[in-house]
Formats: C-alpha cells, structure tokens, sequence
C-alpha cells in the first residue's frame, strides 16, 4: 500500500509503498477515511532533529484519524470490521493511573507506552496511508450516528486540544465573561465553535489574515481583531475595559504570548495550546493579579467521546480541505504559507 513517510529529520516526506500491517491480538486494523494534516507536522518536518525526542523517523505521518474497522485481532470485542470508528492520538501504556482514566497524553510510564510521548504518526505509523495499525482496542473511538470519518478525523486533535483548554475553564466563561481566540487556523476555527456551543461567553477573535477573521465570524465569533501594534487596545475596548477572563492562545509565539498577558482580567486564564516556541519573563507584575498561565497537551479519551457527539449534532462544523497523498505534500507548503483555511483532511 502507499503511504506519506518521514524518513528523517528536516526532510520533507515523500509516498512510497510500505506493507500492509495485519492485526496481533489485541490490536485493530482501521481503514482509513481521513487523516488530518496538522501544523505540528510542519515541526516534525523542518525543526526537529534526532535525540530531540524519545522517537524519531521513519514513520508514516498523521495522528489525526478515523475510517472504518478493517480487522480485528484475537481477543478484541465490542468492535466490528466495518463500523466507522475514529482512532485516539496519544498513546501511553494503558495501566498507570493516569492512562485508566483515559488521559494517555500524560501517562506516567512511558517506558511501557508503544512510544514514549508519542503514538500513531508520531513515531509510529499514522494514517497517512490506506491502512493504519492500531496496537489496543482501547484506542478506537466508534463514530456517532450522523459524523463521517472524513470529518471526524480533524476533530481528534484539532477539536480535542482547544475543546480540553476550554472545559477546564468552563468555571470562568460565565454568561458575562468573554474569551479570546488568538489565531484562527486547524484548530481556533474550532475553538470558537466549541466555545459557542459550550459556553455562554462572548468571543473575541484575534487573527493577521481577514480570511481567517471572516471564518472565525462565520462560526460565531462576536468580535474580530486584526492582530498587530493595536489588537490589545481593540480587546480592552470590546470588554469594557475589563480584559477577557479566558484566553486561548493557539500559535504560541513571543507576539501572542505577550498578548494574551496583557488582555487577561485579574483572575483570568491564559492557555498556550501553539507550539510556535513563544515565552514571556515571568514575574509578580508581568500580568494582572491571579492570572493562571498555563499549558496543555491534547485532551483525554472521555473528551473525544464529547467533542465526536457535538460533531455528530452538528455543533463542531470543522472546514475542510480535502486533498490526495499525491497533493499532501503541497498541502502542507500551503499550510506552511498561511494559504489554507481550517484543517487539511487526507484521504488515501
């Protein structure tokens, strides 16, 4: 079969065929139906470099995922070949407390996980390729009635990571509290939409480029600001001077690092989900009084099974581009040039 590989550090990937993987007991074959193309990747690409991570090239790319159950190991049950199923990112190793609770980005014995702080196309084959071998049933999600792999896919990190900052500051997005979406690309496209259908708060939305403005409105944000020397000022204005009692800070960079400080209201949230590579000095004065600074990592299985009932109902909408392992490549040059709205889907 074919698939889009990474065969090594700042290399771009290239198709080529690979065998297809058979299921061992316990582990599941899916047929995939979609693999998102995260900005991630473009890391994975270009910036890393081997012994930076505990796993490395070559591995087929994609860790967001979903398609059909295509073949079930010895031992596996509640599963049917066939059944549309989407495939959970992290993968840890199954038994420490954290990983029982379904919280496997932050498993504690990643020396049993079948790569340490990685899984499915990040270290290990992804779904960049028309099979993907998933090692334990635990990981498979079934699809709700009503949501198609080719859009659920997008929506297992790129709906999972801002739904999980989002609910653990479910308590400050109050219906008089407002939230601000810094960057609205795979992921603030949908961090608007969740925090809509999940909060009463309103929305500010903060982007350079007005297609990305015009989108993040389309979805329902109530605010729209141009990031640049006056985004701050602009935000200030928009609630009432009291600054946004959550902020979500989806690229990560030094600029929108520094943003979101300076727009917090004292006992707000400041959440850097971007792994641009950002910091800010930190210190008693450098944001209001009782800001959280904070980061996150992906989200956990039970919020999967959430975030994949708002798609099914229609509540989390994810716009997609939908290209060929052919044009994957030149999708993410795209992606690299800010010419791509909402979230690359790959369909082998």
């Amino acid at each position: 079969m074919r698939a889009l590989r990474l065969l090594e550090w700042k290399s771009e990937p290239v198709v080529e065929e690979v065998e297809e993987p058979q299921a061992g007991p316990g582990q599941v074959v899916v047929r995939i139906g979609g693999a998102g193309a995260c900005h991630s990747d473009l890391h994975l690409m270009h910036e890393f470099t081997e012994g930076a991570l505990a796993w490395g090239p070559p591995f087929t790319l994609g860790h967001e995922n979903a398609g059909w159950v295509h073949e079930l190991g010895d031992g596996v049950t509640g599963l049917e070949v066939g059944q549309p199923v989407a495939v959970y990112g992290p993968w840890g190793c199954g038994t420490c407390r954290r990983c029982q609770l379904g919280i496997e980005t932050y498993c504690e014995n990643l020396a049993a996980a079948p790569v340490p702080g990685g899984g499915g196309g990040l270290g290990m084959d992804g779904g960049m390729a028309e099979l993907m071998l998933v090692p334990a049933a635990r990981l498979i999600v079934p699809l709700p009635v009503g949501l198609d792999p080719l859009h659920a896919a997008p929506l297992t990190d790129a709906g999972l990571t801002p739904y999980h900052a989002v609910r653990r500051s479910w308590a400050k997005l109050a219906p008089d509290a407002t939230a601000v979406v810094i960057g609205v690309g795979g992921l603030g496209h949908l961090a608007v939409q969740i925090l809509e259908a999940t909060t009463a708060a309103r929305v500010v939305a903060v982007d350079s480029r007005p297609q990305a403005l015009a989108l993040a409105q389309e979805y329902g944000a109530d605010v729209t600001v141009e990031a640049g020397e006056g985004a701050a000022d602009e935000i200030r204005r928009a609630t009432g001077g009291r600054g946004a009692d959550v902020v979500l800070d989806l690229v990560g960079a030094d600029a929108t690092i520094a943003l979101g400080a300076a727009v917090a209201r004292p006992l707000g949230d400041v959440t850097v989900v971007g792994i641009a590579g950002g910091s800010m000095a930190f210190s008693f004065f450098s944001q209001p009084y009782e800001v959280s600074l904070q980061t996150t990592y992906w989200g956990s299985r039970p919020e999967l099974i959430e975030v994949l009932d708002l798609g099914s109902r229609g509540l989390l909408r994810p716009k997609v581009t939908q290209v060929s392992l052919d044009d994957a490549v030149d999708a993410y040059r795209r992606m690299a040039d800010g010419k791509l709205d909402g979230r690359v889907v790959v369909v082998p």
